[in-house]
């Protein structure tokens, strides 16, 4: 049998990635902790960078899919009504290509809207599973899985132009196949990265290395945007390949926690102690002890619930415009005039470099104020104005459109990285789990699971709504970002109550400020 060292090391072997095999034994010398964080962040980010390009694609083809121009998006909310009839201007259509059945239908952006419906119900859906399964199984092989699987979907909805292939329930089919594979990635990447990196600073951490949303929307708008010249097909195929190569690249590399590598656990706390970025986030290791968290027990974590029903209402806003602002770009008339689909997809990923800044933003000033909830919340409730007068005024020239775009993804996005990232990490490792490292994977796709539900929520409406009103669509983003601030008003004021007792003199200095860390 050997001894316990013995055993340790074979098991490591049998783990540890077959490149960072190779490299060591090229190397002659094993690879460093800080070697070994620096690889995480760098294949996690364009492991989700990639996923997010083939979910953008989606969105970049609508308008050549189904190009028919309604001219909803040149009329105003007047200031004493806020949904207006515009059937009225349905008889103002102009024919831009002859699209693809059977989208190019009547009922064409309904049928789209089914689509999105189907990938983020079955990725919604998957999510619960996947992050009840990457507690228990490798991380890596999971993620890989995922992103193959994923990149063979999204070539194969772009196949049915080479094939010619015209059944709505062929795309309906692919595209659910497609959020199956995807809901394996997000579980399994906050896990990874949690496994590395401690709570210290962890909002700005997560908040820039959530940037990979953002860079995965522009690639995948540019790169889809760029294909189309060539032929739709290619707007599906060339992101398809790109996360399938990434895929590969996770399999070979990728270590899941530092055990992988056979860092052993007093190195791994000497790393930490040197710098507060290798601070271990799973504090008191004992895997061979640990038992996975349940679904229900992880649902009953404190702050679980409320961030989870608040995630669902921020990433219908946010998955509304993922999906639908490049069709409704084009659809509207920017200074008089209406953009190519190309130079509308273009246009729209001003959106996600908002985000960008948003999510960077969002976890500097939770981390400062030790506030997530309070955060999540200021964010929420400033995106109600931005969402207004983008509607009123983003048409009246490029300038506006630009501005107004900007700061509007910079206050939807914000609040949706930071719950994602940094709560879902803190949630994952909370007070009540006694240390439990098990719960992260499950915890982040019960919180991410139920935000994809209202991400599936929102496209869905918006492609019936758009089709009266695109007022309509914009009185219910509004509504949305209302009650995704209200619903975390317990926390925050748990927070700011926590506050002020911390500046009392006779406050205990221990006592805890964010709401996630109440018992």
């Amino acid at each position: 049998m050997g001894s316990p060292s013995e055993q340790r090391k074979s098991k490591t072997r049998r783990m540890k990635p077959l490149g960072i095999q190779l490299y060591e034994c090229v190397r002659g010398s094993p690879i460093s902790f800080r070697s070994c964080q620096a690889l995480v962040l760098t294949l996690t980010f364009l492991s989700y960078s990639s996923y997010h390009a083939t979910r953008k694609t989606t969105s970049i083809v609508k308008s050549v899919l189904d190009p028919k121009t309604e001219n909803l998006g040149m009329l105003h909310w007047p200031s004493h009504l806020y949904l207006q009839d515009l059937r009225d201007a349905r008889s103002k259509k102009t024919a831009l290509y002859s699209g693809w059945a059977p989208f190019n239908a009547d009922d064409g952006t309904a049928l789209l809207g089914e689509i999105d419906l189907a990938f983020l119900g079955v990725y919604a859906i998957g999510m619960f599973f996947a992050g009840h399964l990457g507690d228990r199984v490798d991380l890596r092989i999971l993620l890989t899985i995922g992103m193959i699987g994923t990149g063979f979907f999204t070539a194969a909805f772009g196949a049915g132009n080479w094939l010619n292939i015209h059944s709505f329930y062929y795309f309906l089919g692919v595209q659910m196949m497609s959020g199956l594979f995807q809901s394996s990635g997000w579980p399994s990447v906050v896990a990874v990265v949690g496994n590395w990196f401690g709570k210290s600073k962890r909002g700005l951490i997560m908040g820039i290395w959530n940037a990979h949303t953002s860079v995965g929307n522009i690639s995948g708008s540019l790169i889809a945007a760029a294909m189309l010249k060539f032929g739709w097909s290619w707007s599906f195929a060339v992101p398809g390949m790109m996360i399938a190569v990434v895929g590969l690249a996770v399999f070979l590399f990728l270590p899941v926690d530092p055990e992988v590598i056979g860092i052993e656990e007093d190195l791994h706390e000497k790393d930490a102690e040197k710098d507060d970025m290798g601070a271990p986030l799973l504090e008191e290791r004992s895997a061979a002890k640990e038992k996975a968290v349940g679904f229900i027990q992880a649902w009953r974590i404190p702050g679980v619930a409320p961030f989870a029903l608040c995630l669902f209402f921020c990433k219908l806003v946010a998955y509304t415009f993922l999906y639908w602002l490049p069709f409704y770009i084009s659809h509207t008339a920017i200074g008089g005039q209406y953009l190519s689909d190309s130079a509308a997809g273009v246009l729209s990923t001003l959106f996600d470099v908002g985000g960008v800044v948003g999510g960077i933003l969002a976890g500097h000033i939770s981390d400062r104020l030790d506030a997530r909830a309070l955060t999540a919340a200021s964010f929420t409730f400033s995106a109600i104005p931005a969402l207004f007068f983008y509607r009123i005024y983003g048409s009246f020239s490029l300038y506006w459109n630009i501005a107004l775009m900007f700061i509007t993804g910079m206050l939807v996005n914000g609040p949706y990285a930071l719950i994602t990232t940094a709560v879902s990490a803190d949630l994952g490792t909370h007070s009540s789990l006694s240390g439990n490292s098990r719960a992260l994977a499950t915890v982040t796709a019960i919180i991410d699971g139920t935000g994809s539900i209202g991400a599936a929520v929102g496209p869905l409406l918006t492609g019936y709504i758009s089709a009266k009103s695109w007022s309509g669509v914009f009185t219910m983003l509004m509504a949305s970002a209302l009650i995704a601030g209200l619903l975390l008003s317990r926390l925050v004021m748990a927070e700011i109550s926590a506050k002020m007792e911390s500046r009392r003199p006779d406050a205990a200095s221990d006592l805890p400020v964010s709401s996630i860390e109440e018992p």
